[in-house]
């Protein structure tokens, strides 16, 4: 076997890995902000959703597997699993490690996530934004590919779906509240007293 075939599946599953947690970002943010309308059923972007989730952790799995496997940079268990313990591109190959974490904290939160308080369940999930922010970075500072002007050009435009996205996804979220803090005060106020008047 080629010695290289381990630093290509790492390299390869390492990207996967990204576009699918991009992806699984993406479709979870056109879930929630509903921006499609109905010309996409609820119930396919949600299956998307998860199916990009699962791929994430699937091809994560095999990026650590590859950098284990790979001779060049003699990458071991507790580089790839321990942050800060590489000494290889120390910030962002721990951002990986950490990112791995994130991912599957998500991932397992989702699979119980009937078991889980409602509230813990969305605070896991809404790190997502996080794990973006921390896997796009690790892909920048410690991806070899990043010279290639392909991925940097896919790398902003995901960059930007997000943010936009995000930023619809606040607003809605803002709007929803004041609407529910208006019918708070609606129903908090004292009805007009009833005038009596005697003959």
């Amino acid at each position: 076997m080629n010695e290289q075939v381990w630093w290509y599946l790492a390299r390869s599953s390492g990207i996967v890995a990204w576009v699918a947690i991009t992806l699984s970002v993406l479709w979870g943010l056109t879930l929630s902000t509903r921006v499609l309308g109905k010309t996409a059923p609820p119930a396919w972007i949600l299956d998307l959703h998860r199916f990009f989730g699962a791929s994430a952790v699937i091809f994560t799995g095999l990026h650590i597997g590859g950098l284990v496997g790979d001779n060049y940079l003699h990458f071991g268990w507790s580089e790839v699993l321990i942050p800060w313990a590489s000494p290889w591109k120390t910030a962002p190959v721990a951002l990986g490690v950490v990112g791995f974490y994130l991912l599957c904290a998500v991932e397992l939160s989702s699979l119980v996530m009937r078991k889980l308080p409602k509230s813990l369940w969305r605070w896991v999930h809404r790190t997502s934004w996080i794990l973006f922010v921390i896997v796009t970075f690790h892909g920048l500072y410690a991806g070899t590919d990043v010279r290639n002007v392909y991925y940097r050009w896919v790398a902003l435009a995901s960059v930007q779906l997000v943010l936009f996205l995000t930023l619809i996804r606040v607003m809605a979220q803002r709007k929803a509240n004041r609407r529910v803090a208006s019918q708070a005060r609606s129903t908090a106020r004292p009805a007009p007293a009833s005038v009596s008047t005697t003959a």
